[in-house]
Protein backbone atom coordinates (compact mmCIF):
# COMPACT_ATOMS: atom_id res chain seq x y z
CA UNK A 1 0.00 0.00 0.00
CA UNK A 2 1.37 3.51 -1.15
CA UNK A 3 0.61 5.97 0.96
CA UNK A 4 0.07 9.53 -0.18
CA UNK A 5 -0.26 13.27 0.94
CA UNK A 6 -1.50 16.07 -1.12
CA UNK A 7 0.13 19.64 -0.56
CA UNK A 8 -2.14 22.29 -1.94
CA UNK A 9 -6.00 21.93 -1.41
CA UNK A 10 -7.30 24.57 -4.31
CA UNK A 11 -9.37 23.45 -7.55
CA UNK A 12 -7.10 20.55 -8.71
CA UNK A 13 -6.64 18.80 -5.46
CA UNK A 14 -9.91 17.04 -5.45
CA UNK A 15 -8.57 15.57 -8.61
CA UNK A 16 -5.58 14.10 -7.33
CA UNK A 17 -7.16 12.44 -3.98
CA UNK A 18 -10.51 10.85 -6.36
CA UNK A 19 -8.11 10.08 -8.89
CA UNK A 20 -5.84 7.99 -6.17
CA UNK A 21 -8.88 6.85 -4.92
CA UNK A 22 -9.81 5.22 -8.33
CA UNK A 23 -6.26 3.18 -8.22
CA UNK A 24 -5.81 -0.11 -6.27
CA UNK A 25 -3.39 -0.35 -3.19
CA UNK A 26 -2.64 3.53 -2.57
CA UNK A 27 -4.66 6.01 -0.13
CA UNK A 28 -4.37 9.70 0.75
CA UNK A 29 -3.96 9.88 4.09
CA UNK A 30 -2.12 13.27 4.81
CA UNK A 31 -3.95 16.71 3.59
CA UNK A 32 -1.74 20.71 3.79
CA UNK A 33 -3.04 23.91 2.74
CA UNK A 34 -1.71 27.04 4.06
CA UNK A 35 -5.20 28.15 4.56
CA UNK A 36 -6.69 26.22 7.47
CA UNK A 37 -10.69 26.74 6.33
CA UNK A 38 -9.74 25.23 2.84
CA UNK A 39 -7.71 21.94 4.09
CA UNK A 40 -10.32 21.42 6.58
CA UNK A 41 -13.10 21.49 4.05
CA UNK A 42 -11.10 19.02 1.84
CA UNK A 43 -10.47 16.86 4.12
CA UNK A 44 -13.98 16.94 5.68
CA UNK A 45 -15.08 16.18 2.57
CA UNK A 46 -13.05 13.02 1.77
CA UNK A 47 -12.77 11.93 5.37
CA UNK A 48 -9.41 12.56 5.58
CA UNK A 49 -8.09 13.02 8.77
CA UNK A 50 -4.72 13.96 9.42
CA UNK A 51 -4.41 17.79 8.17
CA UNK A 52 -1.12 20.18 8.31
CA UNK A 53 -1.16 23.74 7.05
CA UNK A 54 2.86 24.09 7.12
CA UNK A 55 3.83 21.33 3.88
CA UNK A 56 6.81 20.37 6.17
CA UNK A 57 5.18 18.82 8.81
CA UNK A 58 3.64 16.70 6.21
CA UNK A 59 6.82 15.85 5.12
CA UNK A 60 7.81 14.86 8.44
CA UNK A 61 4.95 12.70 8.54
CA UNK A 62 6.85 8.88 8.27
CA UNK A 63 3.69 6.97 7.03
CA UNK A 64 3.89 9.69 3.80
CA UNK A 65 5.62 7.77 1.13
CA UNK A 66 4.96 9.75 -1.98
CA UNK A 67 3.33 13.61 -2.34
CA UNK A 68 1.21 15.17 -4.48
CA UNK A 69 1.82 18.91 -5.27
CA UNK A 70 -0.78 21.10 -6.20
CA UNK A 71 -0.17 24.71 -4.89
CA UNK A 72 1.02 27.61 -6.75
CA UNK A 73 3.82 27.98 -8.99
CA UNK A 74 5.79 30.30 -7.38
CA UNK A 75 5.98 27.51 -4.46
CA UNK A 76 6.45 24.37 -6.54
CA UNK A 77 10.22 24.43 -6.43
CA UNK A 78 11.02 24.67 -2.57
CA UNK A 79 8.29 22.06 -1.83
CA UNK A 80 9.70 19.76 -4.58
CA UNK A 81 13.04 19.67 -3.32
CA UNK A 82 12.19 19.57 0.12
CA UNK A 83 10.13 16.15 -0.82
CA UNK A 84 13.02 14.55 -2.15
CA UNK A 85 15.64 16.18 0.70
CA UNK A 86 12.71 14.34 2.58
CA UNK A 87 12.90 10.82 0.52
CA UNK A 88 9.08 11.27 -1.15
CA UNK A 89 8.14 10.23 -3.68
CA UNK A 90 7.19 13.70 -5.87
CA UNK A 91 4.60 14.58 -8.62
CA UNK A 92 4.10 18.05 -9.34
CA UNK A 93 1.40 19.90 -11.05
CA UNK A 94 2.23 22.36 -14.11
CA UNK A 95 4.11 24.37 -14.63
CA UNK A 96 7.03 23.09 -12.44
CA UNK A 97 8.28 26.99 -12.26
CA UNK A 98 7.95 30.36 -12.72
CA UNK A 99 11.50 31.10 -13.73
CA UNK A 100 14.36 29.29 -15.47
CA UNK A 101 16.26 28.64 -11.76
CA UNK A 102 13.22 27.03 -10.99
CA UNK A 103 13.36 24.54 -13.30
CA UNK A 104 17.10 23.77 -13.07
CA UNK A 105 16.67 23.38 -9.35
CA UNK A 106 14.07 20.91 -9.57
CA UNK A 107 15.42 19.06 -11.96
CA UNK A 108 18.79 18.87 -10.31
CA UNK A 109 17.38 17.72 -6.67
CA UNK A 110 15.74 14.72 -8.66
CA UNK A 111 18.85 13.89 -10.42
CA UNK A 112 20.36 13.74 -7.18
CA UNK A 113 17.77 11.47 -6.03
CA UNK A 114 17.30 8.75 -8.48
CA UNK A 115 16.02 6.26 -5.78
CA UNK A 116 12.89 8.19 -5.88
CA UNK A 117 10.31 8.73 -8.40
CA UNK A 118 9.80 12.81 -9.46
CA UNK A 119 7.50 13.98 -12.33
CA UNK A 120 5.44 16.51 -13.74
CA UNK A 121 1.85 16.92 -14.64
CA UNK A 122 1.02 16.71 -18.12
CA UNK A 123 -2.05 14.23 -18.51
CA UNK A 124 -2.84 14.82 -22.10
CA UNK A 125 0.05 12.39 -23.14
CA UNK A 126 -1.74 9.73 -21.71
CA UNK A 127 -5.14 10.47 -23.44
CA UNK A 128 -5.49 7.38 -25.66
CA UNK A 129 -6.33 9.47 -29.24
CA UNK A 130 -3.16 11.26 -28.33
CA UNK A 131 -1.03 7.98 -28.21
CA UNK A 132 -2.11 6.88 -31.11
CA UNK A 133 -1.74 9.92 -32.84
CA UNK A 134 2.00 9.47 -31.91
CA UNK A 135 2.12 6.37 -33.23
CA UNK A 136 0.51 7.31 -36.61
CA UNK A 137 3.42 9.77 -36.85
CA UNK A 138 6.09 8.19 -35.78
CA UNK A 139 4.85 5.56 -38.17
CA UNK A 140 4.96 7.58 -41.71
CA UNK A 141 1.01 7.37 -42.05
CA UNK A 142 1.25 10.93 -42.82
CA UNK A 143 4.66 11.45 -44.51
CA UNK A 144 6.90 13.85 -44.02
CA UNK A 145 5.44 16.21 -41.59
CA UNK A 146 5.59 19.68 -43.11
CA UNK A 147 3.77 22.06 -40.52
CA UNK A 148 1.70 22.34 -37.55
CA UNK A 149 -0.53 24.94 -36.27
CA UNK A 150 -1.85 24.67 -33.09
CA UNK A 151 -4.73 27.24 -31.51
CA UNK A 152 -5.54 27.18 -28.46
CA UNK A 153 -8.72 28.80 -26.66
CA UNK A 154 -10.58 28.68 -23.60
CA UNK A 155 -12.25 31.38 -21.22
CA UNK A 156 -10.97 32.69 -17.74
CA UNK A 157 -13.00 35.50 -16.36
CA UNK A 158 -11.98 38.38 -14.41
CA UNK A 159 -14.17 36.62 -11.71
CA UNK A 160 -11.76 33.37 -12.06
CA UNK A 161 -8.81 35.99 -11.45
CA UNK A 162 -9.87 37.31 -8.58
CA UNK A 163 -10.53 33.84 -6.31
CA UNK A 164 -6.64 33.51 -5.66
CA UNK A 165 -4.39 36.31 -4.73
CA UNK A 166 -1.30 34.93 -6.82
CA UNK A 167 -3.30 34.04 -9.64
CA UNK A 168 -2.35 36.51 -13.08
CA UNK A 169 0.38 37.90 -11.04
CA UNK A 170 4.23 37.93 -12.05
CA UNK A 171 5.77 36.69 -8.21
CA UNK A 172 2.75 34.14 -8.03
CA UNK A 173 2.08 32.46 -11.57
CA UNK A 174 4.54 33.75 -13.49
CA UNK A 175 2.56 34.56 -16.56
CA UNK A 176 -0.98 33.88 -17.84
CA UNK A 177 -2.64 31.94 -20.67
CA UNK A 178 0.68 30.44 -21.46
CA UNK A 179 2.21 29.09 -17.94
CA UNK A 180 -1.27 27.57 -16.76
CA UNK A 181 -3.66 26.66 -19.72
CA UNK A 182 -2.01 26.25 -22.73
CA UNK A 183 1.15 24.63 -21.52
CA UNK A 184 -1.30 21.54 -21.91
CA UNK A 185 -0.55 21.71 -25.33
CA UNK A 186 2.95 23.19 -25.62
CA UNK A 187 3.48 19.59 -24.30
CA UNK A 188 1.51 17.96 -26.75
CA UNK A 189 3.33 19.49 -29.27
CA UNK A 190 6.86 18.57 -28.08
CA UNK A 191 5.32 14.55 -27.09
CA UNK A 192 3.90 14.36 -30.95
CA UNK A 193 7.04 16.29 -32.60
CA UNK A 194 9.79 15.77 -30.52
CA UNK A 195 11.77 19.06 -28.92
CA UNK A 196 11.95 22.24 -29.94
CA UNK A 197 14.67 24.02 -31.31
CA UNK A 198 14.24 27.70 -30.96
CA UNK A 199 10.87 29.98 -30.82
CA UNK A 200 10.15 33.70 -31.54
CA UNK A 201 6.53 35.38 -30.40
CA UNK A 202 4.21 38.04 -28.65
CA UNK A 203 2.32 38.39 -26.07
CA UNK A 204 -0.36 40.75 -25.06
CA UNK A 205 -3.03 41.38 -22.53
CA UNK A 206 -6.12 42.31 -24.82
CA UNK A 207 -9.42 41.59 -22.31
CA UNK A 208 -8.20 41.95 -18.48
CA UNK A 209 -6.39 45.16 -18.43
CA UNK A 210 -6.48 46.34 -14.54
CA UNK A 211 -6.95 43.11 -13.50
CA UNK A 212 -4.12 40.65 -13.92
CA UNK A 213 -0.20 41.67 -14.67
CA UNK A 214 -0.03 38.82 -17.18
CA UNK A 215 -0.68 37.85 -20.90
CA UNK A 216 -4.20 36.72 -21.66
CA UNK A 217 -3.13 36.30 -25.35
CA UNK A 218 0.33 34.88 -27.33
CA UNK A 219 1.42 34.18 -30.60
CA UNK A 220 4.62 32.64 -31.74
CA UNK A 221 6.61 30.44 -34.49
CA UNK A 222 8.55 27.07 -33.51
CA UNK A 223 11.11 25.74 -34.83
CA UNK A 224 11.44 21.82 -33.60
CA UNK A 225 14.86 20.18 -33.31
CA UNK A 226 13.80 18.08 -36.78
CA UNK A 227 13.43 20.95 -39.07
CA UNK A 228 10.13 21.10 -38.80
CA UNK A 229 8.14 24.71 -38.16
CA UNK A 230 4.77 24.91 -36.43
CA UNK A 231 2.70 28.25 -35.24
CA UNK A 232 0.61 28.68 -32.23
CA UNK A 233 -1.87 30.97 -31.06
CA UNK A 234 -3.61 31.06 -27.37
CA UNK A 235 -6.12 33.10 -25.62
CA UNK A 236 -8.19 32.77 -22.75
CA UNK A 237 -10.33 35.40 -23.49
CA UNK A 238 -12.84 33.17 -25.92
CA UNK A 239 -16.41 32.57 -26.07
CA UNK A 240 -15.49 28.57 -25.02
CA UNK A 241 -14.52 27.19 -22.03
CA UNK A 242 -12.00 25.04 -23.43
CA UNK A 243 -10.60 24.12 -27.45
CA UNK A 244 -7.53 23.02 -28.65
CA UNK A 245 -7.07 23.13 -32.83
CA UNK A 246 -3.86 21.23 -34.79
CA UNK A 247 -3.90 20.99 -37.92
CA UNK A 248 -0.97 18.77 -39.18
CA UNK A 249 0.19 18.96 -42.29
CA UNK A 250 2.15 16.35 -44.32
CA UNK A 251 3.44 14.84 -47.85
CA UNK A 252 0.71 12.02 -47.49
CA UNK A 253 -1.72 13.13 -45.40
CA UNK A 254 -3.59 16.18 -43.70
CA UNK A 255 -5.64 16.12 -40.16
CA UNK A 256 -7.47 19.02 -38.23
CA UNK A 257 -8.21 17.65 -34.73
CA UNK A 258 -9.80 19.50 -32.34
CA UNK A 259 -10.03 18.59 -28.29
CA UNK A 260 -8.72 15.04 -29.68
CA UNK A 261 -10.77 14.43 -32.12
CA UNK A 262 -10.02 14.24 -35.75
CA UNK A 263 -12.77 16.47 -37.58
CA UNK A 264 -10.73 16.45 -41.16
CA UNK A 265 -8.62 13.76 -42.36
CA UNK A 266 -7.68 13.86 -46.29
CA UNK A 267 -4.41 11.87 -48.02
CA UNK A 268 -3.65 11.37 -51.34
CA UNK A 269 -2.95 7.48 -50.12
CA UNK A 270 -5.92 5.04 -51.22
CA UNK A 271 -7.11 3.95 -47.82
CA UNK A 272 -5.05 6.19 -45.31
CA UNK A 273 -7.70 8.46 -44.77
CA UNK A 274 -10.11 5.82 -43.35
CA UNK A 275 -7.64 4.57 -41.80
CA UNK A 276 -6.48 7.86 -39.62
CA UNK A 277 -9.46 8.69 -38.50
CA UNK A 278 -10.22 4.88 -37.71
CA UNK A 279 -7.12 4.99 -35.27
CA UNK A 280 -8.17 8.38 -34.04
CA UNK A 281 -11.79 7.51 -33.17
CA UNK A 282 -11.25 3.27 -31.87
CA UNK A 283 -12.27 2.53 -28.95
CA UNK A 284 -9.53 -0.64 -27.91
CA UNK A 285 -8.13 1.01 -25.00
CA UNK A 286 -10.09 1.21 -21.97
CA UNK A 287 -10.44 4.68 -20.73
CA UNK A 288 -10.37 5.60 -17.09
CA UNK A 289 -13.16 7.71 -15.78
CA UNK A 290 -13.16 11.58 -16.05
CA UNK A 291 -12.31 12.97 -12.74
CA UNK A 292 -12.09 17.11 -12.53
CA UNK A 293 -13.67 19.37 -15.14
CA UNK A 294 -14.68 17.54 -17.98
CA UNK A 295 -11.51 19.47 -19.81
CA UNK A 296 -8.63 18.27 -17.82
CA UNK A 297 -9.61 14.80 -19.47
CA UNK A 298 -9.16 11.43 -18.47
CA UNK A 299 -5.33 11.65 -18.25
CA UNK A 300 -5.03 12.21 -14.88
CA UNK A 301 -5.73 8.94 -13.37
CA UNK A 302 -3.59 6.85 -16.13
CA UNK A 303 -0.67 9.08 -15.47
CA UNK A 304 -1.31 8.57 -11.59
CA UNK A 305 -1.49 5.25 -12.32
CA UNK A 306 2.19 5.39 -14.19
CA UNK A 307 3.06 7.48 -11.11
CA UNK A 308 2.31 4.82 -8.52
CA UNK A 309 3.94 1.70 -10.66
CA UNK A 310 6.83 3.16 -11.19
CA UNK A 311 7.47 3.67 -7.47
CA UNK A 312 6.57 0.23 -7.30
CA UNK A 313 8.40 -1.01 -10.20
CA UNK A 314 11.80 1.36 -8.81
CA UNK A 315 11.51 4.06 -12.09
CA UNK A 316 11.10 6.93 -13.42
CA UNK A 317 7.86 7.67 -14.89
CA UNK A 318 6.94 8.33 -18.63
CA UNK A 319 7.14 11.84 -18.25
CA UNK A 320 10.07 12.86 -15.78
CA UNK A 321 10.97 15.87 -14.08
CA UNK A 322 13.22 16.79 -16.83
CA UNK A 323 10.49 16.05 -19.48
CA UNK A 324 8.34 18.32 -17.55
CA UNK A 325 10.63 21.24 -17.43
CA UNK A 326 11.52 21.03 -20.83
CA UNK A 327 7.84 22.24 -21.51
CA UNK A 328 7.51 24.67 -18.89
CA UNK A 329 11.04 26.06 -20.93
CA UNK A 330 9.17 26.65 -24.36
CA UNK A 331 6.43 29.10 -22.21
CA UNK A 332 9.55 31.16 -20.58
CA UNK A 333 11.20 30.97 -23.93
CA UNK A 334 7.96 33.35 -25.53
CA UNK A 335 7.99 35.42 -22.02
CA UNK A 336 12.01 36.54 -23.15
CA UNK A 337 11.01 36.30 -26.65
CA UNK A 338 8.50 38.85 -25.61
CA UNK A 339 11.52 41.02 -24.12
CA UNK A 340 14.38 41.02 -26.42
CA UNK A 341 12.47 40.65 -30.17
CA UNK A 342 14.22 37.84 -30.91
CA UNK A 343 14.85 34.25 -31.49
CA UNK A 344 15.17 32.59 -28.27
CA UNK A 345 17.39 29.46 -28.07
CA UNK A 346 15.56 26.32 -25.83
CA UNK A 347 17.28 24.55 -23.00
CA UNK A 348 16.90 21.06 -22.26
CA UNK A 349 16.86 19.86 -18.82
Amino acid sequence: MIKCGIIGCGVIAPTHIEGYRSLPEVEVIHLCDLIPERVNALGDKYGIARRSVDYKELLADPEVDAVSVCTDHASHAQIVCDALAAGKHVICEKALGRVPEDLARMTKAAAAHPELTAAGIFQHRYEPANRRLKKLIADGKFGRVLAVNLVFSCLRTNEYYEKDAWRGTVSGEGGGILINQAIHHLDQLRYLFGNVKRLAGRTANLTHQGVIEVEDTAAFVVEFGSGLFGTVAATNSSCVEWRSFLTVVGTEANLEYANEKPVFVESSVEGRADEITQALTARGEEQAAIVGKAYYGAGHTAQLADFLEAIREKRQTEVTMADAADSAALVLAVYESERTGGWVEIPNY
